[in-house]
């Protein structure tokens, strides 16, 4: 049985801070963790918007207030994990960045406090030993846009026990999601293994200039009947992920250090980092690609 009351998310870039408000919408005590008073300023900004598209989606702005008043905020990890039941991590998707952070979760987190990495593509079997609790440590994978996308993946590895697969799972329904629990271990789980390729195929043709990215997207939008593109996609996640996963493989697949380069160099330097900058491939709040001409333009 489930009887997690207070909750800690870790890491509050874009995914980061939609999990710890929409934990926090559902009347769950959560800590939000991240490294500098810079970083949980713009966690702040962040939280602020959420609470206005929380309190316009469930047309509910008390409630969405509520849980924006609610959040507390830590620099000092000791003191952000205290006494805590679960821990979400949603820290940068860099293998040395997850290690150290685990590293370091292990010496204060208590010893009843059950981890789970939001990775998007990275195996929690490759992080259990940094972790101390092998058996309380999984996957819980997040949509973005998580209050309309509320799917929500479940994923051990080897050496999880059932218990808190279980355990997991349950919370996530009391935060409105619909749970998907992964019989074995998946790099990407299933929604990533259905979309990467698609976004890394969109990144190519990018890259080696054999379209644009409004031209690719009117054309899977149109062959498709899809809502968005895959840039509309890269804009919904955000820059620093991308570049992040293709950082981590330059060394050895040189399309991934060509993308990663054309990332940081057109995006990134730029500061058009998606949808929460107000710019990234499409201009928001009002994004080329929801205009009803969109598909009839050449």
């Amino acid at each position: 049985m489930m009887n997690y009351k207070k909750i800690v998310i870790a890491g509050s870039g874009v995914l980061g801070s939609q999990i710890a408000f929409q934990t926090a919408f559902h009347d769950f005590d959560v800590n939000v963790y991240d490294v500098n008073e810079e970083a949980i300023t713009v966690a702040k900004k962040r939280m602020e918007n959420l609470k206005n598209v929380y309190g316009t989606f469930f047309k509910d702005e008390k409630r969405a207030e509520k849980a924006f008043e609610s959040l507390h905020y830590f620099t000092d990890l000791a003191e952000a994990v205290k006494d805590a039941d679960l821990i979400i991590e949603a820290v940068p998707e860099r293998i040395e960045i997850k290690e150290n952070f685990y590293s370091e979760l292990a010496k204060v987190a208590s010893k009843k406090t059950v981890f789970a990495s939001n990775s998007s593509t990275l195996l929690p079997s490759q992080f259990a030993e940094y972790t101390g609790r092998p058996e309380k440590f999984l996957a819980l994978h997040f949509a973005n846009e998580i209050w309309e996308k509320n799917t929500a993946e479940v994923m051990g590895h080897p050496e999880t026990d059932i218990k808190y697969v279980e355990e997991v799972t349950e919370f996530a329904r009391e935060i409105g999601m619909i749970p998907f629990v992964l019989k074995k271990e998946q790099s990407g789980y299933i929604l990533n293994s259905l979309l990467v390729p698609l976004l890394t195929a969109a990144m190519d043709l990018w890259v080696r200039d054999i379209a644009d990215p409004q031209t690719i997207d009117k054309n899977w939008m149109i062959s498709t009947g899809a809502p968005v593109g895959p840039f509309g996609f890269y804009d919904i996640i955000g820059m620093e992920t991308p570049y992040n996963l293709n950082l981590m493989h330059a060394e050895t697949v040189p399309e991934s250090k060509l993308a990663a380069e054309k990332i940081k160099k057109e995006m990134i330097d730029k500061g058009k980092m998606g949808v929460n900058s107000g710019e990234g491939f499409y201009t928001y709040p009002n994004p080329a690609y929801q205009d009803p001409n969109f598909l009839k333009q050449n």
